[in-house]
Order: structure tokens, then C-alpha cells, then sequence
């Protein structure tokens, strides 16, 4: 093995590099000039971010611990797309809170290192690298979570993640364990190739998918998300909600449609319960909610259903429907996230109520707001109503108009609760409504991205002609 062969590792080789840099850069940055360590990140995440886009070939290293291809590629700029309008949109509450406590450069070597590991778990060979990877991209985040020291709540919400997490850890290493109980080999090629139909290896993929479906907050393996949302700073819920949830979505996905595939029989049942059970929990529970980072939870609990439409179907046009979603998911749902970001950073306020006569202070956030609930609910013609409309047409290629039927109940549920905030923004009036505010360049930046990303995704379709080709590698 050359060096040229570890440039097939280049998104993690320049991730770990920017990681040191940034560690580097807090020794010599002086006291007074720590803010300075916002702009550095961005700044260096925003090139890797750009040369992640050039091309890379299609191998594997290590014995075929790791592999890549064009779609694992793809998904890889996706997350980092997600990741730096994140960053952009969090710049501010950086600056104003975080590193002034001396903890900047932790926040960003804390997130850079999950993002390390979900690199690591999409990329993944075998089950050993794949529970390399998703530990590494779960404990960051449990401390993340629980960054707001000055907070009870949030210090609640890194408790309630890492032991939840520590769970469904333990339970998906111990299926993992039965599958090489049943087959020898942890190598996902060779498990293809071995794999029988016993109750030992069911047991085992039952398990595994256990683990996953917690990461994805599929139900009942959604009862810590509103919880951790509302707990955890913002910017972490949001990291959560589109970027770890899009990683664990991808592998699992790609692991069913692979090495699980001689198991579908037993799978797809068992999707298709727990997608029925996540979209009406989710919506139903969503109704509810005032907090609107508890109703962003629940609200991303629902379309963790809607994505296993996709998945259920098992082929190509599935696979390149769910990678579509979740690109939509990342820009819609930072959208939303990004505008409660702004008003609680500026106000404080992160309940519905409070949004009332929004349109009349803040219009450009309130249309912000309106273009991504519009997009989660799949209103045409903006992006999120392309991507449900594949997700239906792959599930009811495959015969499940039930399935179908009942995701567009659910699509009209959520557009109940989706109006309520828009109700709320555009045609209630209050006497405390939120003051007029100018956010700041970061953060305007990230949010014009994200509505950029909704109208194009909304009116561009030959980008789904391309993910479908590109799906073509996995299949």
C-alpha cells in the first residue's frame, strides 16, 4: 500500500488535519483574540467542504475495512454541505456565549470528531469498522449535548443521550455478535455471501437494526429524541436531527439492501410496521408541542417514517429516492432550525406563541420559516414535495398502496401542524411580538443557503437522474 492509496481516505485525512489545526491554532491565538477560532473553522471546513466535490476513484483499503465509491462520496458531501451551514448558522451563539466560557475550539474538535465517525461508519467494510465509526460519532455528540453548562436541562439532555446511546450500542454489538456467531466472517461481502436463513441470524439482524433505528428515532426507539432536542444547544439538536440521522439512515440502508438482502423476507415486515407506527407517532405527538425544538423533534420523528417508504422496496429506484429525501431533509430541516437559532438567540423565545405576529417584525425570517415547513409538509413546488412524491412512487412500485395510502394521511396531518406556526406567524397579531432584528452575516448566509438549496432541489430534477445512476454502484 502506497500513499497515493490513503488519498482514498481524503474526507477524513482533511478532517483530522483541520481538527489538529484548530487545536493548534488555540494555543497561539491570545485571550483577546479567541473569536478568531469561528472564522478559522469555517473558513477551513468550507474548503474541504469544496474539495470534497472533486472526483475520487472507487476502492477499498485495508483488507476491505474501508471502501469507496461514487455514492458513498456523494453522501459524504451531502453531510458536509449540511455540517457547514451549521457552522454558519451557529457562528453567532459561538461568539457571543461559547467562547467567552473558553470552549470554542472543543465545540468544533467535538463535532468535526463525530463527523470523523460517521466518514468512518458509511465507509464502512465490515462490522468492526462500523462500530468504530459509530461510536466515534456518538459519544462527541452526547457531549455536545450537554454543553450548555450553565443549564440543568441541558446537562439532563447529554445524560438522557449517552445512555440511551450506550444501549442501543450494546444491543446492536450483540446482534452484530450473532451474525458472526451464524456466518464467520465480519466482512459484509462475505456475509452476503454466507448468510442463512436461521433464527440465530434473524435474532441477529433484529438486534443490529435496533441499534440503528435508534439513531434514526424510529419508533418505540424515539422516546430520548424531544427530550435531547430541547435540552441540547440548538445547533446540536439540528446536528442530530439532519446530519447523524442522514448517516445512520444511508448505512443502514445500504447494509439492508446488501448484506441483509437474502433476509428482506423478514425485514421488510418488519420495516413496514415500524413506518406505519413512526409517521403517526410522530405527527400525532408534533400536535401537541409548543417548544419548537420539541416540535421539530417530533416532527423528525415522522419523517424518519416517511424515508422508510424508500427503504422498504429493497432496489435501486428506493435507494436513490432515500438519498434524494434525505438531501432535501438536510436543507429544509436546517431552515427551520436555523430561524429558531436566530429568534432564540436574539430573544430567548422558542415556544409557538411566540412566533405570533412574526410576518409584521421579521418578515424575511417568517417566509424563511414558511419555505421550509412547506418543504417538510412536501407542498409543490418546493423540494420536499419531490422527494415524498418519489418516496411514494419506489414503495408503490412494489405493491404497497396500503403503506402509500397511509403516508399521505399522514402528509396531511403534518401540513395540519406545520399551518399552525405559519397561522401563527402570518395572521395572528400580538401585542409582545418579537422585536425587529438584523441577524448577522453568518447566520444570513447559512439561512440563504438552505432556501437556495429547497428552490433548487424544488425545480432542478436531473440532480435525481444523477443519484439514480450513482446508486447503481451499491445495488
Amino acid at each position: 500500500m502506497d500513499f497515493s492509496s490513503f488519498l482514498l481516505m481524503r474526507h477524513e485525512l482533511i478532517l483530522l488535519t483541520i481538527t489538529l489545526l484548530l487545536i493548534i491554532a488555540e494555543i497561539f491565538i491570545p485571550h483577546h483574540k479567541k473569536s478568531n477560532i469561528v472564522h478559522l473553522a469555517i473558513f477551513l471546513f468550507g474548503i474541504h467542504t469544496v474539495l470534497g466535490f472533486l472526483g475520487l476513484a472507487e476502492s477499498s483499503l485495508f483488507g476491505g475495512m474501508f471502501r469507496t465509491n461514487e455514492m458513498i462520496h456523494f453522501f459524504k458531501n451531502v453531510l458536509n454541505v449540511g455540517v457547514l451551514i451549521l457552522l454558519l448558522q451557529s457562528a453567532d451563539w459561538l461568539q457571543e456565549k461559547i467562547v467567552e466560557q473558553q470552549r470554542g475550539t472543543e465545540f468544533f474538535v467535538l463535532l468535526f470528531s463525530s463527523l470523523l465517525g460517521m466518514y468512518f461508519m458509511i465507509s464502512a467494510g465490515d462490522f468492526l469498522m462500523f462500530y468504530l465509526g459509530l461510536e466515534l460519532s456518538t459519544l462527541p455528540v452526547a457531549a455536545l449535548a450537554a454543553f450548555e453548562v450553565s443549564k440543568r436541562i441541558s446537562s439532563e439532555a447529554g445524560i438522557k443521550l449517552i445512555l440511551s446511546a450506550a444501549l442501543a450500542s450494546g444491543v446492536s454489538l450483540f446482534g452484530i455478535s450473532l451474525l458472526y456467531a451464524t456466518t464467520g466472517s465480519i466482512y459484509f461481502n462475505d456475509i452476503l455471501e454466507v448468510i442463512s436463513v436461521s433464527n440465530l441470524s434473524i435474532l441477529g439482524l433484529i438486534l443490529f437494526f435496533t441499534g440503528l433505528a435508534f439513531k434514526i428515532s424510529l419508533v418505540p426507539f424515539h422516546f430520548w429524541t424531544a427530550d435531547v432536542y430541547e435540552g441540547a444547544p440548538i445547533s446540536i439538536a439540528s446536528y442530530l436531527s439532519v446530519i447523524s440521522k442522514g448517516a445512520a439512515v444511508f448505512i443502514l440502508m445500504i447494509l439492508l439492501f446488501t448484506v441483509f438482502k437474502p433476509l428482506m423476507f423478514v425485514w421488510e415486515n418488519m420495516v413496514y410496521v415500524i413506518a406505519i407506527a413512526t409517521m403517526f407517532i410522530g405527527n400525532l405527538f408534533a400536535l401537541r408541542q409548543q417548544n419548537m425544538k420539541r416540535f421539530l423533534a417530533f416532527s423528525s420523528v415522522a419523517q424518519a417514517g416517511f424515508i422508510l417508504l424508500g427503504i422498504i422496496t429493497g432496489d435501486q429506484l428506493g435507494l436513490a429516492t432515500v438519498v434524494y429525501f434525505v438531501l432535501v431533509y438536510v436543507f429544509s430541516n436546517l431552515a427551520a432550525f436555523g430561524v429558531v437559532q436566530a429568534i432564540s438567540l436574539q430573544t430567548g423565545k422558542e415556544n409557538r406563541n411566540d412566533y405570533e405576529g412574526l410576518y409584521r417584525t421579521n418578515p424575511k425570517l417568517s417566509l424563511v420559516m414558511m419555505l421550509a415547513l412547506f418543504s417538510l409538509a412536501g407542498i409543490p413546488p418546493v423540494a420536499g414535495f419531490f422527494g415524498k412524491f418519489f418516496l411514494f412512487t419506489a414503495a408503490a412500485s412494489k405493491g404497497y398502496y396500503l403503506l402509500v395510502f397511509l403516508a399521505v394521511v399522514n402528509v396531511t396531518i403534518s401540513l395540519y401542524y406545520y399551518l399552525l406556526v405559519i397561522r401563527a406567524m402570518f395572521l395572528r397579531k400580538s401585542e409582545n411580538a418579537i422585536p425587529f432584528f438584523n441577524s448577522k452575516l453568518y447566520m444570513r448566509i447559512g439561512l440563504i443557503l438552505t432556501v437556495l438549496g429547497i428552490l433548487t432541489l424544488g425545480l432542478y430534477s436531473p440532480l435525481y437522474e444523477y443519484i439514480f445512476e450513482l446508486s447503481s454502484n451499491l445495488m
